[in-house]
């Protein structure tokens, strides 16, 4: 113990000595979690330089290095250079949004749907699959990729948003968030980096705290990412991918512009970044509006992990999203694939691909864009200046805020009229920001007229504060 004694010296978190076992720098860490998850270290707690809790525990400074550096890869602290190391936002809290545990009578302006409306065509089409003569060759193990007429479906699709690739090199997932989970424990390790909008995909956050993937948070304007603080930071920090949702970011609607999609680009090309590029929103964008040119995977093939699922687009129920990799990548995301999924259903693929070969997904997706311009207009009536901000045909609308003390009294207060929304902090990547939102979707609601009922709500209630 040094002669300048810590008894009564302030700190933020004083764990006991006393308690500690070998190896040490687990056991701090594991006292740390544990303060985490009893509330006794709050978000935002800006926790002891590691300096002075190594004087404090009468340890080494690396073995405090050690112990905060598992709990960052855990998503439980996050350290800022130059002001030091605070307790996580999310630490104590799943963050991955689903359709569990909300009342029938609540209105759900929460969970970002995909217009259900148009799920009668997708049912016509899948009693005409069922009828057909080769049904059992659709149900068993064979084809673990994709079956090879499923695949040229898909390309088939991909082919609007710019997407050209060999069969070879494409493989068929359960959904979006299934192909991230075999994109991720396929090619990465527990510790790495990897970079990520200050407010991006909260279940990416999740996933990445599972698989104990660190998320570096990059700054961004209305064009997308900003690029030089994205190479200072790779120049910084051992920096392993970089994950995008270039045609609309989820939550902030932000589309990415294509000269910023080149300096980007740059960047990953100049650290060698891994890109994965989820662009499940580009069936509302490319073809139809005219700042798109071209998916980022076209101008790094070689580097870019490509995700398109059909959820949003096609139909949310049918779990079928497509990975298009480069032949470096081929070997480990088809073994991810068969220790996570075995197979996707050929089933599911068959009528997917059905809705796309006989046009009838080109149908749902009119329809659709009808509803969403619908929605999005409605949304304009109570909010006009956000409405003109983001991408015109975005499922979802990202409100600023002002007053509110925490995300958890808007919520709360909001689900007791009846309306469920989602703050911003759900979506938050690294350190609490002064800038909060709520995220609003408008693709949930059962008809126009529930839609409209949410949002005289939401907006009569934001109004008050």
């Amino acid at each position: 113990m040094p002669i300048n004694s810590f008894v009564n010296y302030p700190m933020s978190w004083r764990p006991d000595r006393h308690t500690l076992k070998r190896p040490i720098y687990h056991s701090i860490a594991s006292l740390l979690e544990q303060d985490i998850a009893s509330g006794l270290l709050v978000p935002g707690t800006k926790l002891p330089p590691q300096r002075e809790l190594a004087d404090f525990l009468d340890v080494n400074f690396t073995t405090i290095t050690r112990a905060y550096k598992l709990c960052e890869a855990k998503g439980l602290i996050y350290a800022i250079t130059g002001s030091g190391t605070f307790v996580a936002t999310n630490a104590t809290r799943s963050i991955a949004i689903s359709k569990d545990k909300i009342s029938h009578d609540c209105i759900d302006l929460g969970l970002v749907a995909s217009f259900e409306q148009s799920n009668s065509i997708v049912a016509q089409v899948a009693r005409r699959v069922m009828h057909r003569g080769n049904i059992e060759e659709l149900l068993n193990y064979n084809d673990p990729t994709g079956m090879p007429h499923h695949k040229l479906a898909g390309l088939s699709w991909m082919q609007a948003f710019g997407i050209q690739a060999n069969i070879n090199n494409i493989a068929i997932a359960s959904g979006g968030l299934n192909a991230l989970v075999i994109t991720l424990f396929a090619l990465f390790e527990p510790g790495q980096r990897i970079a990520v909008d200050v407010f991006t995909y909260s279940n990416f956050i999740e996933l990445a705290r599972m698989y104990r993937i660190q998320l570096v948070p990059i700054p961004g304007d209305a064009s997308g990412m900003l690029p030089q603080v994205l190479d200072n930071q790779c120049q910084l920090l051992d920096i392993r991918g970089i994950f995008l949702m270039p045609s609309c970011t989820n939550p902030t609607t932000v589309m990415m512009t294509d000269g910023r999609k080149r300096e980007i680009a740059n960047v990953i090309q100049k650290h060698n970044l891994l890109l994965i590029e989820d662009d499940i929103h580009a069936f509302l964008t490319a073809g139809h509006l005219e700042e798109y040119k071209q998916p980022m995977y076209s101008l790094l093939p070689d580097q870019t992990i490509y995700i398109s699922s059909t959820t949003k687009s096609i139909c949310s129920g049918l779990r079928i999203a497509y990975i298009v990799f480069g032949e470096k990548f081929k070997e480990r995301i088809e073994r991810a694939i068969f220790n996570i999924n075995v197979k996707t259903s050929s089933l599911d693929a068959e009528i997917i691909s059905e809705l796309i070969v006989s046009g009838s997904a080109a149908e749902i997706v009119a329809y659709k864009k009808e509803l969403v311009q619908a929605a999005n207009k409605l949304f304009s009536t109570y909010f006009p200046q956000t409405a003109a901000e983001g991408h015109p045909l975005s499922f979802f609308k990202w409100i600023p805020l002002s007053g509110y003390r925490t995300a958890a009294e808007l919520e709360s207060e909001l689900l007791q009229q009846g309306v469920r929304i989602f703050h911003s902090d759900w979506f938050l990547s690294g350190a609490s920001t002064p800038d909060k939102y709520v995220r609003v979707a408008l693709s949930s609601s059962s008809s126009l007229d529930e839609l409209d009922t949410g949002l005289k709500i939401l907006k009569q209630h934001m109004s008050l504060d």
